[in-house]
């Protein structure tokens, strides 16, 4: 790529810094509101050279194989609309494997995935095809139907599916009622899978983990063995135990139909601060840039107004369990389907395990299944060198099965 994009940007103000006093969380949350949550995204984005604003021209970029814009897609509900990251090939080929969906997990972003987008991106170039990611509605009908809709405007005849957390489940969803317009579904963490048996998976450890998850050495992912699998579940038992009370108060918060966001918001002055002891702890592993900017990110989403996340009691049970497990709903599905847990995970991986076997009995050979060390929920960004390679291996295996 001959010319960066960077300095052609009109300048964004730089990030506060994460508030550690009242008077700095009374000041972010005094300026918190729609135009500083789309400044903190196109600050994450902007780390990406093939980025673009909307309306500047494409040949401000010389040679680039992908071209990168934010866009918002009007939906036919009235005041509905995705927001979109579209990662275009500027030599499309008919003959190019399906575009990749990239969808994040509840009260997440995808802004999240800014350390996935350049890999991504040059698997889309090598490969003539495009990457999108989109920030969707949080509830079951709402996501599958903006996502339907989504697609028969876009053109796209079929898709894989990335979907981490939620967005996994969802991705499970949309594949069991659009089943021709999905060629592969990678779940990376995904929620809702498993049945409850033994209550270890905790979301409130979302809240509650650091990210010093380990050697910083970037170890490729495995595929998942059963002492791998024993391993994860000693660490989810030993936590559950030591469980505080303020954990088990997020639960039935949970239970009762409370969100974070509605805690956080409750918080009022006090919120900015809330979110800064979370996202300083939980990704410290990132650079001091990128943890402020996400902090930033993360707190106008948190603080942004609530929609389908009210819903969210009626999908998943406490334990991030879902009320109609997918465990049990796979078996519908005749497509390569691939799960990804984090070695300090606190979804139950014992869950994929047993939809790769029940998808075996109903005759799909395809489920696979792998383990990222050094990586906790957020695999994609704790481990984001062994994630990505992993995402261009299952990305490009799907174009042989």
């Amino acid at each position: 790529m001959a010319t960066s994009s960077s300095s052609l940007h009109l300048p964004i103000p730089p990030a506060r810094d994460i508030p550690v006093t009242f008077s700095a969380s009374l000041r972010s949350w005094w300026s918190a509101g729609e135009k500083q949550g789309a400044a903190a995204e196109e600050r994450l984005l902007r780390r990406l050279p093939f980025f673009l604003p909307e309306r500047m021209s494409t040949s401000v970029v010389d040679s680039s194989p992908v071209i990168a814009r934010s866009e918002r897609i009007e939906l036919a509900s009235s005041k509905h609309y995705l927001n979109v990251l579209s990662i275009k090939a500027t030599n499309p080929s008919q003959t190019a494997p399906p575009p990749a969906v990239v969808l994040h997990g509840y009260g997440a972003g995808l802004g999240f995935f800014f350390r996935n987008f350049p890999t991504l991106a040059t698997w889309a170039g090598d490969r003539s095809t495009n990457v999108y990611a989109l920030d969707w509605l949080e509830a079951e009908s709402f996501f599958v139907d903006s996502l339907e809709e989504w697609r028969a405007k876009m053109g796209i005849e079929k898709m894989t599916l990335v979907g981490h957390s939620l967005g996994a489940y969802f991705s499970v969803v949309y594949a069991l009622r659009y089943p021709t317009r999905v060629h592969k579904l990678i779940l990376l963490s995904p929620a809702g899978v498993p049945h409850n048996p033994d209550n270890l998976t905790m979301p409130s450890r979302e809240l509650t983990d650091v990210s010093d998850l380990g050697s910083s050495a970037s170890a490729p992912a495995e595929p998942a063995s059963a002492s791998e699998i024993r391993h994860i579940r000693h660490q989810q038992r030993a936590i559950k135990k030591q469980e505080s009370r303020s954990q088990r108060l997020l639960t039935y918060l949970w239970e009762e139909g409370w969100s974070p966001f509605q805690v956080v918001r409750s918080a009022l002055f006090w919120g900015p601060m809330l979110v800064g002891k979370y996202s300083s702890r939980r990704f410290s592993g990132l650079t001091e840039d990128e943890t402020r900017d996400m902090h930033d990110y993360i707190l106008n989403i948190t603080l942004s107004r609530g929609s389908g996340e009210y819903c969210i009691s009626h999908i998943l049970a406490p334990y991030a369990h879902a009320r109609m497990p997918l465990v049990d709903r796979v078996t519908a599905l005749k497509i390569p389907i691939t799960f990804v847990y984090g070695e300090y995970d606190w979804m139950d991986p014992v869950g994929g395990l047993q939809a790769i076997q029940n998808l075996r009995l109903a005759g799909n050979e395809n489920g696979r299944m792998f383990v990222v060390p050094n990586a906790g929920h957020h695999v994609y960004l704790d481990n984001p060198t062994a994630t990505n390679d992993l995402l261009v291996e299952e990305l490009n295996r799907a174009d042989q099965q």
